[in-house]
């Protein structure tokens, strides 16, 4: 597939987003619904929050120029292969059913049984109509590890926990915007490389997409995504991730690796809330990117330092598809490594901002308390003998 028919519709996905945005960021405009501060998020002032319907509407218009391109300058490419035109539309009717449901829970708000049943719906489309699942885990070097008769749950549960994850990480300026960038944009290389168009497309779509919102998204944000578009743009990753590994594009650790800053962090502060008897449905501040904020990092310094952690990521992403068995395990640790680290440098920061907040309290009552004034007594008097 030529690059032009790539980078014209990419180009104007971009165009598209970044004036769409910049319409739905205007006081005023039809489409104004407004995401008030809460106790998970960071934003402290009402701010729109369909940045989704720019995002999403530019990737669908940008695949129907994609197409009508096509047609035009090769008549006889047009016609995609039976199995491949299908797969795309089950994709496609897919994200729009979820894009649809929850832009109407942005703008009324619908019970989550009823969000979750149609995000499961959209699952077993992908399943059904794609013929879409995970059936093993690779280990480098060693057996799969193979999924039986709960491939089907397994892929299921992948496809909604991509989608919830991204909603619940998409609570600060800049940071679902940017993994959006980063994450199809690796994925955009991989279907470049191995020269599958299903995935190169949509992926190139999605990622120019998501920069022309995020030039409107980084911090300070003036629209953000809103459910409508974080739940739909991770179900997509799901979806893309089962894609690539049932075509063999790459193996599941590589899509994994892509988006982990997302993944890690959503799956670590989900599994210590368990531990911790909390309810996991509540709104909460605990992840880490939420952490680093709270511990006295700005916004902008946050999510710049997370967009270092995706580059990183996707680079050993990258590394790890080129590489053999031997080298993968060591990338695989390097990569285990990474977040380690991560972690234990956020609880450092939080120690210290703890140490000094209190320090500053104990300061502060040392002067807020009054010192009692005691009367100077005549010094006694000593004799000296000669």
């Amino acid at each position: 597939m030529s690059i032009m028919m790539i980078a014209f519709p990419g180009v104007f996905a971009f165009v598209l987003a970044w004036w769409f945005t910049n319409r739905l960021c205007l006081p005023g405009s039809f489409l104004s619904i407004l995401a008030h501060p809460n106790e998970r998020t960071l934003h402290s002032m009402p701010t729109p929050q369909t940045g989704g319907l720019a995002v999403i509407g530019s990737v669908v218009i940008s695949l129907i120029l994609a197409a009508s391109v096509l047609a035009i300058t090769q008549p006889s490419k047009a016609v995609l292969p039976k199995g491949v035109a299908s797969g795309s539309l089950w994709i496609v009717v897919s994200m729009l059913l979820i894009f649809f449901v929850s832009f109407i829970d942005d703008c009324v708000g619908l019970p989550a049984v009823l969000r979750l049943g149609v995000q499961a719906v959209s699952a077993f489309i992908i399943i059904g109509g794609v013929g879409l699942t995970l059936s093993s885990i690779p280990i480098p070097g060693g057996p799969n590890i193979l999924f039986g008769i709960a491939t089907i749950p397994v892929s299921v549960l992948v496809l909604l926990w991509m989608a919830n994850l991204y909603n619940f990480m998409d609570g600060m300026d800049g940071f679902a915007g940017g993994m959006t960038f980063f994450g199809f944009g690796f994925l955009a290389y991989f279907g470049w490389q191995a020269h599958f168009p299903v995935m190169l497309i949509i992926a190139v779509f999605v990622a120019m997409a998501a920069l022309g919102f995020l030039t409107h998204n980084f911090p300070p944000a003036r629209i953000f995504m809103g459910d409508a578009g974080s739940i739909t743009v991770g179900f997509l990753a799901g979806t893309l991730m089962i894609l690539g590994v049932r075509d063999g594009i790459f193996e599941i650790w590589v899509p994994i690796m892509i988006f982990s800053p997302f993944i890690v962090d959503a799956t670590v502060t989900l599994i210590r809330r368990v531990l911790r008897r909390k309810k996991i449905w509540q709104a909460h501040r605990e992840h880490y990117y939420q952490r680093l904020v709270l511990s006295g990092w700005t916004h902008r310094r946050t999510v710049l330092a997370e967009y270092g952690v995706m580059i990183l990521c996707g680079g050993l992403a990258v590394l790890y598809h080129h590489s053999t068995d031997r080298w993968r395990l060591v990338i695989l640790g390097v990569w285990v490594g990474v977040f380690l680290v991560l972690g234990r440098l956020v609880c450092k920061l939080e120690q210290r901002r703890t140490d000094s907040r209190t320090a500053q309290s104990l300061a502060a009552t040392r002067v807020s308390t009054p010192v009692p004034v005691v009367a100077p007594q005549d010094s006694p008097r000593v004799i000296v003998k000669v």
